[in-house]
């Protein structure tokens, strides 16, 4: 159930029964020259989407944007400041606090995000059990999980098997397959060249341009395909329902 698509009085019935929720987050940055700009922030909605109906659970509304400042200097790409993003996941998960949800569980699709929302759910912890303040919120206790879909078991062994050292760690060829396979009237057929990136670290937005010009690190997603994105979804989805319910009954 897409809590944007409920009444409030469906989602008073669901908290009878239920005090978890799905939160999908990624990130809106370039992805190569084939991969969406909306890359990390559609496969998270997606995979969420199709685990909150398997566990029949809450599914929020997707954070689209995300910290992505290394990706700046490629065309479309946007960012929140890491403590602007820390700002929003707290608001987000108070706000629905206050109404009886105490498990969040986030799906994300970017590892940019990590350190950041980690972050905020320290600050969402201080807050409402009263470490920092004189007395705890009335929230109660709550709990957040942060879920990286690309790093569940069906995630890893299926990008091992179809991509081998191709899958990369940027514009990979798992997460634009995804997108192919949800979004089949997006694909971009392009000609990589040299159809691998190189792989390297890199600092601020400039030195990334530098390093990777295309956009890509390690990766080469012109293997992508429509069929191997419906392997990959149908793979991760049962990991992501497993992990959820497990944390909703913690």
């Amino acid at each position: 159930m897409l809590l944007q698509h409920a009444s409030w009085p469906e989602v008073e019935t669901y908290l009878k029964r239920s005090n978890g929720i799905m939160m999908p987050i990624g990130s809106t940055e370039q992805h190569g020259p084939n991969g969406l700009i909306g890359t990390d922030a559609l496969c998270a909605e997606v995979l969420a989407r199709a685990a909150g109906d398997a566990a029949e659970a809450m599914v929020g509304p997707t954070i689209g944007v995300g910290m992505a400042v290394h990706h700046m200097n490629f065309a479309g790409s946007m960012t929140l400041r890491p403590s602007t993003l820390i700002s929003v996941v707290h608001d987000y998960v108070l706000s629905l606090a206050r109404h009886g949800f105490r498990r969040f569980f986030f799906v994300n699709g970017h590892g940019g995000n990590v350190a950041t929302v980690n972050a905020a759910f320290f600050e969402i912890y201080a807050e409402a059990e009263g470490v920092i303040g004189s007395t705890p919120t009335p929230h109660g206790e709550i709990q957040c999980r942060l879920q990286n879909w690309y790093e569940t078991q069906g995630a890893n062994k299926l990008s091992k098997e179809l991509f081998g050292e191709d899958e990369g760690s940027h514009a990979t060829p798992s997460e634009v397959a995804v997108t192919q396979y949800a979004f089949p009237e997006t694909i971009k057929n392009v000609t990589l060249d040299p159809p691998r990136a190189p792989r390297g670290r890199f600092h601020g937005p400039a030195d990334y341009r530098r390093r990777f010009p295309d956009g890509r690190i390690g990766s080469n997603p012109g293997l992508a395909s429509p069929e191997k994105g419906k392997l990959i979804h149908d793979a991760v989805v049962p990991d992501l329902v497993r992990l959820y319910q497990e944390f909703a009954a913690s």
